[in-house]
Parts: C-alpha cells; sequence; structure tokens
C-alpha cells in the first residue's frame, strides 16, 4: 500500500542526486589538480575543491538518508507521517543552508569565511569533513531535529518494525554524533580523539544501522521473504557492526598519542569489521535467492545485491588491507587510505541510497517499475559505476604500495613531491575512470526518462 505523504521522500531524492553530480565533478577536478597543479588556480585551489567535494558527498548522502526514511517509514509504522508540512520545510531549510555553504567555501577564502560566520564565539571550522562554518552546524543540528521528531512521532503512532526501529537508531546515533563536532579541543590528541567520534563512528558504526535497515526493506519488497526471516538477519549484521565498530575506532588513536592499549584494541576489533559487511552480502543473496516472486523491478534488485557485495569489497576487504597497526605503520595517511575510503563509500552508502532510489522513484512517479528499456540503461549505469570505482581502488591501491615502498620502505627513501611524480600516471588513469565514473551516473539520471511500457504500481 502507498500513503500520500511518502511523496516528500521525492524532492529529498531529486536533491540528492543532483548534489551526487556535483560531488562527482569537483573530484574530476581534485583528480586533475594532482597531475596539473595549476589547474583551475586561483579560482578553485585544491583545498576548496577537496571541501567542497567531501562535504557534497556527506550532504547528499544525509538527504538520501532522509529521504529512504521518509519513503520506508510510513509503510513500515503502516500510517501517513506525523508531519509533511515539517518535512518539505527541512528540505528547503538544509538545501539552502547546503548550497551557501559551497557558496562560501567557493567564493570566500576560508580564514574570511570562519571570520563572517562566527568562528572566533565557538571554534568549529578547520577540521577535516567538519569544515562547514558554525550556522550551517547549527543548521544541520536543527534540521536533524525536526527529522528525528517527525519520523519518531509517525513510529509512535504506528506499527513498530524491526526495521524501522534500527533505522530510527541509526538515525538517533548519527545526530547525537555529530554534536561531537561542536567540540573542538585546542589540544591535538584530544581533538583528533573526539573527531573520529563523528567521523568513524559515522561511517563504521550507526550508518550502517541506516544500511542494514534500507537494504532490508527493499529486499522484503522484492523478493517477498518473509519478513521474520529478514529482521533475524538483520538484528545479527546490527550486533556484529555496533560491537566491532565502536571498539574499532581504536584503530585511528595508532597515530595520535592515545594509550598503547589502543593498538591492540584497534587491531583486534577493525580487523572483525568485515564480518557484518560479509553477513550482508551473504544475506542479500540468500534472500534474493528464497524470493517467492519475480518482482518487476529488476534493476533495484541488482543494486540490493551490488549494495551487499561492494560495501563487502571497499568497507570489509580494503578497510581491513590496513587496518592492522604494523601494516597501519606504514600505509597511513597514503593513497591506501584514499582507495578504502572511496570504494567503502560507494560500496555501503553511495550503493544503498541509489537502491532505494531506485525501487521508490517509479512508484512515487505512479508504476511499479520503469519501463524495460529504462531498467536495461539503469542496470549499464549499475555497471559502468561500480566498475569504474573498482578500477579506481585498484589505480589509488597501486599507486599507494609504491608511494609506500618509495617513501617509506626503501633504503634510499624519496621525498613526498618526487615520489607524487613517480605514481602520476596512476593518477591519469584514475582521473579516466572517473570520466566513465560521471558518465555512469549521467545514464542511471537519464534512465529515469526513458519511456516505455510500465506496470501500474
Amino acid at each position: 500500500m502507498q500513503y500520500k505523504s511518502q511523496a516528500v521522500a521525492k524532492p529529498y531524492f531529486i536533491a540528492a542526486i543532483a548534489l551526487f553530480i556535483g560531488q562527482i565533478v569537483f573530484g574530476l577536478i581534485m583528480g586533475l589538480q594532482y597531475v596539473m597543479g595549476d589547474f583551475l588556480f586561483p579560482a578553485i585551489p585544491f583545498n576548496v575543491a577537496r571541501m567542497v567535494h567531501t562535504n557534497l558527498l556527506i550532504v547528499w548522502l544525509l538527504f538520501g538518508f532522509m529521504g529512504a526514511s521518509y519513503y520506508l517509514v510510513p509503510e513500515e509504522t503502516e500510517t501517513e507521517l506525523f508531519s509533511p508540512k515539517l518535512a518539505i520545510a527541512m528540505f528547503w531549510v538544509f538545501l539552502v543552508a547546503g548550497a551557501l555553504t559551497i557558496l562560501g567555501y567557493l567564493l570566500v577564502p576560508y580564514a574570511a569565511l570562519a571570520k563572517m560566520t562566527g568562528n572566533d564565539i565557538l571554534a568549529t571550522m578547520g577540521r577535516e569533513f567538519l569544515e562547514q562554518p558554525l550556522p550551517t552546524k547549527l543548521g544541520i543540528v536543527v534540521v536533524a531535529l525536526a527529522f528525528l521528531f517527525n519520523i519518531t512521532m509517525t513510529l509512535l503512532k504506528g506499527r513498530k518494525t524491526a526495521i524501522s526501529l534500527v533505522l530510527v537508531l541509526g538515525l538517533l546515533g548519527l545526530a547525537v554524533f555529530f554534536l561531537f563536532s561542536f567540540y573542538n579541543p585546542t589540544n591535538l590528541v584530544k581533538d583528533k580523539y573526539y573527531w573520529w567520534w563523528v567521523v568513524h563512528l559515522w561511517v563504521e558504526g550507526v550508518w550502517e544501522l541506516i544500511l542494514g535497515s534500507i537494504l532490508a526493506f527493499v529486499l522484503i519488497k522484492v523478493t517477498g521473504v518473509d519478513r521474520e526471516v529478514i529482521e533475524k538477519w538483520l538484528y545479527v549484521i546490527i550486533t556484529m557492526t555496533l560491537v566491532t565498530g565502536i571498539i574499532g575506532t581504536g584503530h585511528h588513536y595508532y597515530w595520535i598519542g592515545a594509550p598503547e592499549y589502543w593498538k591492540w584494541w584497534g587491531s583486534i576489533f577493525s580487523a572483525l569489521e568485515p564480518i557484518p559487511f560479509f553477513m550482508m552480502t551473504v544475506f542479500a543473496f540468500n534472500m534474493v535467492n528464497r524470493r517467492r516472486r519475480e518482482h518487476p523491478n529488476k534493476a533495484a534488485t541488482l543494486w540490493a545485491l551490488g549494495t551487499g557485495v561492494m560495501a563487502f569489497l571497499g568497507a570489509g576487504l580494503w578497510g581491513f588491507l590496513h587496518t592492522l597497526a604494523p601494516v597501519n605503520y606504514y600505509t597511513h595517511g597514503t593513497q591506501i587510505t584514499a582507495a578504502h575510503g572511496h570504494l567503502a563509500f560507494y560500496g555501503a552508502y553511495v550503493a544503498v541510497v541509489l537502491t532505494i532510489i531506485s525501487y521508490a522513484m517509479p512508484i512515487l512517479r505512479g508504476r511499479a517499475a520503469n519501463s524495460e528499456k529504462a531498467q536495461v540503461m539503469e542496470m549499464w549505469s549499475f555497471w559502468l559505476m561500480s566498475i569504474s570505482i573498482f578500477m579506481i581502488t585498484l589505480f589509488l591501491t597501486g599507486a599507494g604500495i609504491l608511494q609506500v615502498w618509495l617513501q617509506r620502505i626503501s633504503e634510499t627513501p624519496m621525498g613526498f613531491m618526487a615520489v607524487q611524480d613517480q605514481i602520476s600516471l596512476f593518477y591519469w588513469l584514475r582521473e579516466l575512470t572517473g570520466v566513465v565514473f560521471l558518465i555512469g551516473l549521467v545514464v542511471y539520471v537519464c534512465s529515469f526518462f526513458v519511456k516505455g511500457e510500465t506496470k501500474a504500481a
């Protein structure tokens, strides 16, 4: 059954994809700046391009999570959204705040932006991924509180399911851990210690609960497998996620002056972090194999399976490659870290947001699925984006291995910039595959406009 208030998810999904395109464009700009240092300088310096690239990633994924929540919670609770008007109002607040922040990065020197936005009152700027000015951070808190209020009130008046409860737990954790972005101690050890409480406990903790609940929802819809079976899997996966993810935060503490025991705690528990991702992959394939019906939306099913596989490869396997302290001693801060980051974000979060959009957008437009022709295009986009991000990861891994050897292990170690010249071929290859990724994303967007025979929802 479709609920009228689910329509508020549509603008969130559209904004998410538009910002995603912007993120990739700035990624390509950065990629060129790696090999052509003066590209677009001084209009868009590298540090600005990087801020825009990473901030757009965070913002568009948050739009995707919010849209997914507004779509699936009414169905899970079997009741209309508490306040669709509040959801739309917060959409515009978040979109305008995000757009103004990006324009601020591009048009105003960062130090001047900090002075203009009250950073001297409460210093929160200048930290990687959390560069947002104070008004933007406060705006994010307001939007998050209004969003949580809306979702929680809907949940309280309707049916309670494991999927909606796990989702709300993940969203609550997202909001709570973001509050540590306001704590910016002058002591560098404390600064980094609590900085990871936002960055790590988001992406390797509570965001995984959001991922699991969205994936479980889509799998119930496209496979028809009993809810009880899927919910049991979900409980096991989130338990492993929280146990490994929370204590696994310690693998970031090797280098910041934290107590020595974190080397052991971080190594052991972060080495276990691939397990929930492997379980997620098995879960997805198992549910599809046990399906009781052939859902007309084959593209969404492909995205759901791809999420499990790519999340395991990026967050699980590539994370494990350099998470142990004796290995990280050499690889810390190299292109191997960048390789893991790109594939992990794509596999775990980009793919699941595209999964729910692939499933929900046709229904929001009055059909069970896009036309067969459109779905073929969408499946092409899946393979173009997935293969190209995997190749980007391989090229960055190659660059990282060579970087470690030339800069840190060799008997005659080379300087950082000299090494960058030696590995520039990998950067050129990364840039070419980045263009292919952008083409895949454009194909994904175009697939929603392809005409053809459709089945009514």
